[in-house]
């Protein structure tokens, strides 16, 4: 069935569109909003602003530069979630305006789901069954992908996210937002045997980092009363010792879930999946264990429409579309 999409993302703060002509992803449009920077972390009200006054010059470049007109359209898809309401509601009001306007079908595409299908947009592809780790600042979790709709999350964060653990650690320490690439690019100066820190055990295939920051919390403050200028003087060996421990607990979960399952085949996706120590570390860990491993390009590891074209192409093939009644869905999940 052929088909052109416009896919629209806008779960957070990144404005993207996407075009994709029968499976092949054409450009990867994306405008970010650094006016967050300032306040140390994502404003919701701001950033449905950002996204109003992004969305139609953003959208306008991805049919340019792909060569498409509007009326060559099949569908337009956006994410219905999960994400911030008022961001959300910027791309979907936009979606739902464009294909009314163009008589054509509405695709929702779950943001979750979208990043584990990141992984079909260029070669290598992984065959099914595999497991995906999914690390970002809103979610982590490990999820039995069987198809391209049928997915399974069977471990997840009982609190706080991978990568929120990442960006606040980074507040502690005085570094700017988003901290999570500073802590990676200082770490990769330091000794990650430095420091060491505890994990926090949980049942079964969940994480939980609220532990984490809080013992790092109570680390920086003793060790600076010893020395004042004890993270100026360590901040490399602080933080490649801090992040060897968060993809520690990471990938110790992922190998229980390989064990468990007898999937040897592995991918990461999500924000933290561009992290250099992850990826280097599950390279590793899949030379010793034999594992088939997935790592997406960079651009399609952070919040991007290409992914939610991905994602939509397998809903059109299969007829899935959705009427204009269709709201967001800020707290949508991966079926557990």
């Amino acid at each position: 069935m052929s088909s052109t999409i416009l896919a629209i993302e806008s779960s957070c703060d990144e404005t993207s569109a996407a075009i994709i002509d029968n499976g092949k992803v054409l450009n990867n449009v994306v405008a970010s909003q650094a006016i967050h920077q300032k306040y140390g972390g994502v404003v919701p009200e701001l950033a449905s602003r950002a996204h109003q006054q992004n969305i139609v010059s953003v959208v306008s470049e991805a049919l340019s530069t792909a060569g498409v007109q509007q009326s060559q359209l099949s569908a337009i898809a956006f994410t219905r979630g999960p994400g911030l309401q008022g961001a959300l509601l910027v791309g979907v009001s936009f979606a739902k305006g464009m294909a009314l306007a163009l008589g054509i079908p509405l695709i929702e595409v779950n943001h979750m789901q979208a990043h584990v299908l990141a992984h079909f947009i260029d070669e290598p592809k992984p065959t099914f069954p595999f497991l995906c780790l999914t690390v970002s600042g809103g979610h982590t979790q490990i999820v039995l992908v069987k198809d391209y709709p049928d997915m399974t999350v069977i471990g997840e964060t009982q609190d706080d996210a991978a990568g929120e653990a990442f960006d606040k650690a980074a507040k502690l320490m005085g570094l700017p937002y988003p901290g999570g690439p500073l802590i990676d690019k200082y770490a990769q100066l330091g000794n990650p045997f430095a420091f060491s820190f505890s994990d926090t055990v949980m049942p079964n295939l969940d994480f939980s980092f609220s532990g984490i920051k809080t013992a790092f919390l109570y680390f920086l403050r003793d060790q600076k009363l010893k020395d004042p200028l004890f993270i100026e003087n360590n901040l490399n060996d602080i933080c490649a010792s801090l992040q060897h421990h968060l993809i520690g607990m990471l990938l110790k979960r992922v190998e229980k879930a390989s064990k468990e399952t007898g999937i040897k085949q592995i991918a990461i996706a999500g924000g933290v999946s561009a992290n250099s120590g992850l990826r280097s570390q599950l390279a590793k860990t899949a030379d010793r264990l034999k594992w088939q491993i997935y790592i997406p390009d960079f651009q399609y590891c952070t919040d991007n429409a290409a992914m939610i074209a991905m994602a939509a192409h397998f809903k059109f093939l299969r007829n899935d579309f959705c009427d204009l009644s269709v709201s967001p869905l800020p707290n949508l999940a991966i079926q557990h």
